[in-house]
């Protein structure tokens, strides 16, 4: 009778984590080095995320993904403009060149690698360099999200390197 009278009130509810993802806005990195190539980058939408391929032609290792300021330019250390209101320094612990010096990656347009229009959390993937073994992109994002990274094999003898972002917290 409490209860049709109004006078019990239901518990605290516990808000779910979106889409059921546990993930965090925190750096996450490895500091492996692999002797892989970088040779693609790709970008994906999904359901509760948006998704960022780094394809290399032999098995992944380390990586550094992180929120920042601002992206540089590795090397250099100048900033890469990006469109959206947080930012993602990532980067993989592979060059895009072979032992020679030559591309393994060589993008049509540094400042667009994929074209992001339409998706709900990316704005922007540029180009940020291959120095000394390391190869940076810059995302640029609809706010500070939370994201994963993990490594995926295949196909064949390649790898990928796949960075997830959220669409909410």
């Amino acid at each position: 009778m409490a209860a049709g009278l109004g006078l019990l009130a239901p518990g605290p509810a516990a808000a779910s984590p979106y889409c059921g993802l546990v993930w965090g806005s925190l750096a996450k990195a490895d500091a492996a080095m692999s002797q892989a190539k970088v040779v693609n980058v790709r970008t994906g939408q999904h359901y509760c995320f948006d998704r960022l391929v780094i394809d290399l032609n032999g098995p992944a290792a380390g990586y550094s993904v992180r929120y920042v300021p601002q992206v540089v330019q590795d090397g250099s250390g100048l900033p890469i403009p990006l469109r959206g209101q947080a930012f993602i320094q990532l980067t993989a612990n592979a060059p895009a060149y072979d032992a020679g010096g030559k591309s393994t990656y060589n993008p049509a347009n540094k400042a667009e690698l994929s074209n992001v229009g339409g998706y709900q959390t990316f704005r922007q993937v540029a180009w940020a360099g291959s120095f000394e073994g390391y190869t940076s992109l810059g995302l640029g994002v609809r706010a500070r999200l939370p994201f994963r990274v993990f490594t995926l094999a295949g196909p064949g003898s390649g790898s990928r390197l796949v960075i997830d972002v959220a669409h909410f917290w």
